[in-house]
């Protein structure tokens, strides 16, 4: 039984290439479901996607915090995946210029938990106008905090749940 969960990184570096393959085989095998996979690591994703099955049911993502991530794009913007999307959380700075060719979907949200950093609502404006300009679809999550719940997810009067185009 394989287990993937979102608190994990399938392309951490102490994860064997055989155990990949095979959770991209189950997801191969499962076409009736949508898998969203997420990961920090995108060199290594870039390094193992030529060896991997890449059913149109994966979707593949990456983190992107603040502008030292941008770099992370162009990695995923590399891989055979079909949908690519941005997990853009906890956004911790201004993302003003993000190149969003090839990128189908971005989700943004706020930090959450202890701790929480305050996140600047131009800065998610910001990213809601470049995906509305680029024509790819926008998700706010949250605007986080220490009591997430609080303060809700929308922005400028509505809540922004798209989700990319099925292939």
């Amino acid at each position: 039984m394989i287990f993937v969960n979102s608190m994990s990184d399938l392309f951490h570096e102490d994860m064997p290439l055989d155990f990949i393959a095979r959770v991209f085989g189950t997801m191969r095998a499962t076409p009736q479901h949508t898998y969203q996979v997420l990961t920090k690591r995108a060199d290594r994703l870039l390094e193992l996607a030529s060896r991997l099955p890449w059913p149109k049911n994966v979707w593949m993502g990456v983190s992107v915090e603040n502008v030292d991530y941008l770099w992370r794009i162009e990695k995923l913007r590399e891989t055979p995946a079909t949908i690519k999307f941005l997990s853009i959380e906890p956004l911790l700075g201004p993302l003003d210029a993000i190149d969003l060719r090839g990128i189908d979907w971005v989700i943004v949200g706020g930090e959450s938990g202890p701790g929480a950093r305050p996140m600047d609502p131009d800065w998610v404006r910001s990213i809601r106008d470049q995906c509305i300009q680029a024509g790819v679809a926008f998700h706010f999550k949250q605007w986080g905090g220490i009591v997430k719940s609080r303060n809700g997810r929308v922005l400028d009067g509505r809540t922004w749940e798209q989700f990319p185009r099925s292939p």
